[in-house]
């Protein structure tokens, strides 16, 4: 159908136009499927070389060597690796497209507390960064909200979709706090260029304690609403109403911190009030592997490449090892931690998120083993963020969102031929691409 044969009203046509789009889509998703002659990877249990994976109605029916599929239709993937679909947990992608255009930018909100902030009404589903991700094997997302200390909400997204509804999976699915810095800025006043700014030491830590009790008061708050709610004498206010799930501990609360005073600061605050922690960021986290352990706090790190701080202008500490950062999920790994990999928040990480995987390599190169890497780009982000019942792992009942790939998505040879993403396949086609196709037949000067 085109919009210049429809005999409607402009609107009813469009409205015609998006419901035939839909339809289709949908169709697609209910036709079965049987991936076949692949290396499967299932990531929670055994791996069939080659296997076979029956797709019904956007989901897993049947996982095996071989299946019973008479009516299904056949899509030979030999000599390729099926993994589940990678999920990229903390992210600006969707919310950013170029970092030096301030319009392209819409990750941040001005203030310091604004829970009711839902990120993934933010997100751009025409962003040129969403399909070069995807093109690289990372089928879902969870753009998070930034700027301030509680800075909102994030939903999970697919990467794929006409509009920021139809990409949520889920939502909300966790509140985002930026623990505040508890560093001390040691240089003397008179090495200050400029001397105005320069404050003792005390008072920097008058500062830093002041910082860490409007956090509690504003949670203290919070909770003095719920229970203003629940007799009935308060009135509905939005911002405060946000922060329910997370305060009864039905959802969790992600807090981004790096340093080691600032980790072993935000695990007392969750053990005091019962806050279902994930900690982001974790820069310094296999200081205190034991604890994060023993707390059962799980770790989404960031970076595992990048040797220097957020914002900070020296690299990681001159005393650390140079493979500090590559070796530390390994060393969480051992002491019992559940790590997740990311590519961490902003622009510049925005247009990196493709290398997810490698991140992953980097660590299983430097101690972590091969099957944790697997886990923490699949798996592990599933259960961090509460979705492991659907995605994470090629089972039986879960959705059909995965990759075929020409070797095992850690190795950074491998290439990704297709993709799924809830039993619809979709396109690897990105601008890299379609300029490569553009280009590599323009006639060279002379011929």
């Amino acid at each position: 159908m085109k919009i210049a044969d429809c005999r409607l009203p402009i609107v009813d046509c469009f409205a015609v136009l998006a419901w035939l789009i839909v339809a289709s889509a949908q169709a697609f998703a209910a036709e079965s499927l049987l991936l076949s002659g692949a290396t499967v990877h299932t990531v929670t249990g055994a791996t069939f070389s080659p296997g076979q994976v029956l797709v019904k109605d956007g989901k897993i029916a049947a996982v095996g060597v071989s299946v019973n599929a008479p009516n299904a239709r056949l899509v030979d993937l030999k000599g390729l690796h099926l993994f589940p679909g990678l999920i990229a947990p903390s992210t600006s992608l969707g919310l950013v497209e170029i970092d030096a255009v301030r319009a392209t930018r819409d990750m941040t909100e001005s203030g310091d507390y604004h829970p009711e902030i839902q990120s993934w009404l933010a997100v751009n589903p025409d962003s040129e960064l969403i399909p070069v991700a995807r093109a690289n094997g990372v089928t879902h997302a969870l753009p998070v909200p930034a700027g301030g200390v509680v800075s909102g909400q994030s939903g999970l997204i697919a990467l794929d979709g006409w509009t920021s509804e139809q990409m949520a999976v889920k939502k909300p699915i966790a509140l985002h706090v930026f623990w505040p810095s508890l560093a001390l800025d040691t240089t003397p006043k008179e090495q200050f260029t400029d001397k105005s700014k320069w404050k003792s030491l005390d008072d920097q830590s008058k500062e830093r304690g002041q910082r860490l009790k409007e956090l509690e008061d504003f949670f203290d708050e919070a909770k003095a609403y719920a229970k203003g709610r629940a007799t009935g004498s308060q009135p509905l206010v939005p911002a405060w109403e946000a922060m329910s799930p997370y305060l009864r501990g039905e959802l969790p609360v992600m807090v981004h911190a790096d340093d080691l005073r600032q980790i072993k600061s935000a695990v007392a605050w969750a053990e005091t009030n019962q806050f279902r922690l994930v900690l982001a960021g974790a820069r310094d986290a296999w200081m205190v592997a034991d604890l994060l352990a023993a707390k059962k706090v799980p770790v989404i790190y960031e970076r595992v490449f990048n040797m220097g701080y957020p914002l900070a202008a020296t690299t990681a500490r001159d005393t650390s090892a140079y493979d500090v950062h590559f070796s530390a999920p390994g060393v969480l790994h051992q002491a019992g931690v559940k790590v997740a990999f990311s590519e961490s928040l902003g622009g510049d990480n925005a247009a990196t998120v493709r290398n997810l995987p490698y991140s992953a390599a980097q660590a299983v190169a430097f101690g972590l083993p091969l099957e944790e890497g697997l886990r923490g780009i699949t798996l592990y982000p599933a259960q961090m963020l509460g979705v492991a019942d659907r995605l994470g792992s090629i089972e039986v009942g879960k959705e059909a969102s995965l990759i075929a790939v020409t070797g095992h998505i850690l190795d950074i040879r491998s290439q990704v031929k297709r993709v799924w993403i809830a039993g619809r396949e979709t396109s690897v086609e990105t601008r890299h691409t379609r300029l490569y196709e553009k280009y590599k037949g323009r006639p060279l000067p002379g011929k």
